[in-house]
């Protein structure tokens, strides 16, 4: 067995290629469900921050600021709004992911010729991981595109009122579906990848980074236990690992997938909520990926592109090492 067997399957292509296939969509979909409701209230925070960059008054301070003032006025609904298109794009990517990860590592194998009981090099998984997450961007936009609308609806001028006694009270707040609808009617069906350049190029980097990093820790961890064990290399697997050392190789992931291109997800968040927060005059251009990230880094510098990157990386820790947790745990008893 190699050493990266448990995530990555690195061994020769079975004759049961079709159910390693839907175990890894299975068993990436149950991952990513979990941890998108862990890690929601922080993802909301990080957009409504990503998406105040180009605002003339900053709404919050910070994410403290920003977690506090959405208890106050929107409760714990407000704190979980937009979830569910989240939770079906954390199943669609981490299915997607997984599966494209290990086919395309076949591939790789197979074009190369190379030797089947031999783990492949980080470059090469960083290749098969930068494809898979090429591939799940497309899946993602439109998901993403809904969900940082919904996010920040409620940002927008004529969505709160206030009662008589002072109290908030929200209205006019669209749903996953009348924003879908919304979107296609005014800017066609084209209209729910706004923001793939953002999306492509966090997903394919970030990817790269999430699975080689995670690999690279785990394989500290499995040549430990070798020495420890007096075992040659490649004689244990992610499977011979207990579960703190697969959570921290995920967390360790989680970590370098959100610091390798977090400028891009910023850019893509001012983009898709442009429309809830910065109207545009009738006439005037859509602005491009470039243009958005000029105007960002012209407003508030390198800090501005970085807007939220505090608490992402808090929430990417957990978020990441209960995926790994979870894929490798069913892995490692179904797989």
């Amino acid at each position: 067995m190699t050493v990266q067997e448990g995530t990555a399957m690195h061994e020769a292509p079975s004759s049961n290629d079709a159910l390693r296939a839907l175990k890894d969509i299975a068993f990436g979909s149950a991952a990513g469900m979990a941890s998108k409701v862990l890690e929601h209230p922080f993802d909301l925070t990080k957009v409504r921050l990503q998406a105040q960059v180009l605002d003339s008054t900053k709404r919050f301070s910070g994410p403290i600021d920003c977690l506090t003032k959405t208890w106050k006025n929107e409760g714990i609904r407000g704190l979980y709004r937009g979830l569910p298109a989240p939770v079906v794009g954390a199943m669609a990517e981490n299915a997607s992911l997984f599966l494209c990860y290990n086919q395309l590592q076949a591939l790789i194998r197979t074009s190369s010729n190379h030797p089947a009981g031999q783990p492949l090099s980080l470059g090469q998984l960083a290749i098969a991981a930068g494809g898979a997450g090429a591939v799940a961007s497309f899946l993602l936009t439109p998901i993403e595109l809904v969900k940082c609308k919904m996010q920040v609806q409620m940002l927008s001028a004529g969505v709160l009122a206030v009662s008589g006694g002072n109290t908030p009270e929200i209205r006019k707040l669209k749903g996953p579906f009348s924003i879908l609808t919304s979107v296609v009617r005014t800017n066609g069906v084209r209209g729910l990848w706004l923001g793939q350049t953002g999306t492509l190029l966090r997903e394919s980097g970030g990817s790269a980074a999430w699975f080689t990093m995670n690999e690279f820790v785990s394989g500290l961890f499995i040549s430990r236990r070798e020495k420890a064990q007096g075992l040659p290399a490649y004689s244990l697997s992610k499977k011979d690992l207990s579960p703190w050392e697969l959570a921290l190789s995920g967390a360790c992931a989680g970590i370098a997938y959100n610091v390798s291109l977090f400028p891009a997800d910023t850019v893509k968040s001012a983009l898709q909520t442009e429309e809830e927060l910065r109207p545009r005059a009738p006439g005037v251009p859509r602005p491009t990926f470039v243009g958005t990230f000029l105007s960002m880094y012209r407003a508030q510098g390198i800090r501005g592109l970085y807007a939220g990157l505090g608490v992402t990386v808090a929430r990417s820790a957990p978020s990441s090492a209960m995926i790994f947790l979870i894929y490798d745990g069913l892995n490692k008893h179904f797989g």
